[in-house]
């Protein structure tokens, strides 16, 4: 998709990047340590980090930024569609890889798997090389990547009404993300070697 939307002409900014990250904390922050106490200054002190390091030099183009399994469709093993376009903008390349770390390389105990994380690199790799400065980077952009889905899911999670057709998803799952990436020391934590 990366490679195929690089002559795309339109051009959307993300909304729910880093400078979006802040004001969306606005509409939970008085109440997120009714989730889990402390949350509220975890996510202030992630906020604070993210923002004083987020990388301006890394390649940009047009990303889904929502490509989760239930967005993706197979026949055997060959992709054969994607859907749920609503958030796609044009952001960092590899905050899209960073996302689908999160979607795609966490068990259900919230395990980090590194052998789906391999995968995932690997065939990205293979289509389109993330460069050092990226790889350098994705351990970063996969924080951000979970910030964002914590704080959307946090939003949702104290803000649907009640018997809302809705159902939040739990924050909490990209809590214990946000700390397996604040544990990577480099992209070889991912599985991925030079």
């Amino acid at each position: 998709m990366h490679l195929a939307g690089r002559d795309f002409q339109m051009v959307r900014a993300n909304p729910l990047s880093v400078a979006g990250w802040r004001p969306m904390f606005a509409h939970a922050a008085d109440r997120a340590n009714d989730v889990q106490a402390g949350l509220r200054d975890f996510i202030t002190a992630e906020l604070d980090h993210l923002e004083a390091r987020w990388p301006t030099h890394l390649p940009v183009g047009v990303i889904h930024a929502d490509l989760f399994p239930d967005n993706v469709f197979f026949l055997g093993d060959k992709l054969s569609g994607l859907i749920d376009f609503p958030f796609a903008c044009n952001d960092i390349l590899a905050y899209d890889v960073a996302i689908c770390l999160n979607a795609w390389c966490f068990e259900a105990d919230h395990s980090f798997n590194v052998t789906k994380a391999r995968a995932l690199l690997n065939a990205y790799g293979r289509a389109r090389a993330l460069s050092e400065a990226e790889q350098d980077a994705l351990p970063l952009l996969a924080r951000g990547a979970a910030i964002r889905f914590l704080l959307t899911r946090l939003v949702d999670w104290l803000n649907v009404p009640p018997g809302a057709l809705v159902k939040p998803k739990d924050p909490l799952e990209y809590v214990r993300k946000l700390r397996f990436h604040q544990s990577v020391a480099s992209v070889r934590d991912y599985g991925l070697t030079a």
